[in-house]
């Protein structure tokens, strides 16, 4: 596995690099993250760094319902393609950065612990083997919503705009290339304490099966993230909270909601 870590360092300058668990130091790298880059003689100590998001996506692909325990719990039939909506590229924020609540909003926000996929290769019409192969590697993701807006108008299910909002997309800490997904685990923490431990095995579609159906839908681009739907146990946070998302091998998404 090879970790990638988007940074800025001390002096403001940001970079890119491969992070060594084991040395606790960080490699920068020069030219494209998703375009053979090479590795530099310049290297940081981790914590002399402060994480950014680990990619800039063009949007977010969110799905709904891709779990078998959530589906079994909220009486839903698996569904025979991706359920998703767009988030905008704005919503990002990367490791330990605010959740902002909308100025206009006044009403519960939720998290949603989740796997992200990044693209690492331009996709269209892909086949299974051709969405494995477009699949740079595995994010930690906590996709916010305004709950309260969702149904706010009876005509109409605004998901884009409760999940759109800036700071509503949370990425990082890093992306993980040659991560096993199947025997991995995903927690969600709030204040400490745990809301949501569920198997990323209880996938309904694959990541492969998610980049190839999405594909035909519309093109994937290098940076491109798929946040692969949540499991049981999501719930609003208060003012001031703090989420962390975990997934060994990748490692822990820290936000706190602003006050």
């Amino acid at each position: 596995m090879t970790t990638w870590i988007r940074f800025r360092d001390g002096d403001g300058r940001i970079g890119f690099g491969t992070l060594d668990s084991h040395s606790g130091r960080v490699v920068q790298h020069d030219g494209a993250l998703f375009d053979r880059p090479r590795p530099t003689d310049i290297s940081f100590a981790a914590d002399d760094l402060t994480l950014l998001a680990p990619c800039e996506p063009s949007k977010i692909v969110a799905l709904w319902n891709n779990y078998y325990a959530l589906s079994q719990k909220l009486d839903k039939a698996p569904p025979q393609h991706p359920l998703f909506l767009i988030k905008p590229p704005m919503s990002v924020i990367g490791p330990n950065e605010s959740i902002r609540r909308p100025r206009s909003y006044h009403g519960k926000i939720a998290y949603e612990g989740e796997l992200g996929i990044v693209i690492g290769k331009t996709v269209s019409a892909a086949s299974v083997e051709e969405a494995e192969d477009a699949i740079f590697g595995y994010t930690c993701v906590n996709d916010v919503t305004a709950i309260e807006l969702l149904q706010e108008d009876p005509n109409f299910a605004q998901w884009c705009r409760s999940k759109g909002f800036d700071t509503f997309t949370c990425l990082g800490p890093a992306i993980v290339s040659g991560f096993d997904w199947r025997s991995a685990t995903l927690t969600t923490t709030v204040d400490g304490v745990e809301r949501q431990n569920y198997p990323l095995d209880d996938m309904i579609f694959s990541p492969a099966e998610q980049v190839s159906l999405i594909s035909h839908d519309m093109t994937l681009v290098p940076g491109d993230v798929i946040a692969c739907g949540t499991s049981v146990g999501v719930g609003s946070i208060k003012d001031g909270a703090r989420v962390d998302v975990s997934i060994a091998g990748i490692g822990m998404l820290s936000n706190v909601l602003a006050v």
